[in-house]
């Protein structure tokens, strides 16, 4: 399956978690680390906690004033939708959002994979400091880091590419289906 919609199970998902996150994050304020998808980080605070649960989705960055959480990598199970749902759970500014289906557009999302040297290039600055670091939880960091770099010249470009058929169509592209260009 090159693209599963999450959208549908959050509801299930999140009768599933003892403490549910809240969202309240806008899309206007979003943190330009996350990838185009339906969830989002928007002035959330980092306590450093969202990897504890989702270390394949969620990373902390300092785009802004502060380290902030946000997402690299989009769920593509359910399995992987929860642990980002728990993963989100314990921001205290409830900066995190599920609606980015409704303002990522064909053109947005292009225009993010065009900018995208700017992620690199933070990614790449940010890796030796925290591979380097006397601090645990700062070395953990690098191993995202890293992963979301690989991801960047990897995969990301087929599920981005595979996200521009759902914004178009509604509905995930079956293996045979022509994908749009980036």
């Amino acid at each position: 399956m090159l693209y599963w919609d999450p959208v549908p199970h959050i509801d299930d998902a999140l009768r599933s978690l003892a403490h549910p996150p809240r969202f309240g994050g806008r899309f206007a304020e979003r943190n330009e680390l996350n990838v185009p998808g339906p969830f989002y980080a928007a002035g959330t605070d980092n306590c450093w906690v969202g990897r504890l649960h989702a270390p394949r989705h969620i990373l902390y960055g300092d785009s802004h004033e502060h380290y902030s959480e946000f997402v690299f990598r989009q769920p593509r199970d359910p399995g992987e939708l929860r642990a980002v749902l728990r993963g989100m759970a314990d921001d205290p500014t409830i900066g995190w959002a599920r609606d980015g289906d409704a303002h990522w557009t064909p053109a947005l999302v292009r225009e993010w994979w065009r900018d995208r040297g700017r992620v690199r290039d933070w990614l790449t600055a940010k890796y030796p400091l925290c591979a380097a670091s006397d601090r645990e939880e700062e070395r953990e960091l690098a191993t995202g880091l890293h992963d979301y770099l690989t991801y960047l010249d990897g995969e990301l470009a087929t599920d981005l590419r595979a996200y521009l058929y759902f914004l178009d169509h509604g509905a995930a592209p079956s293996d045979e289906e022509r994908l749009p260009a980036l």
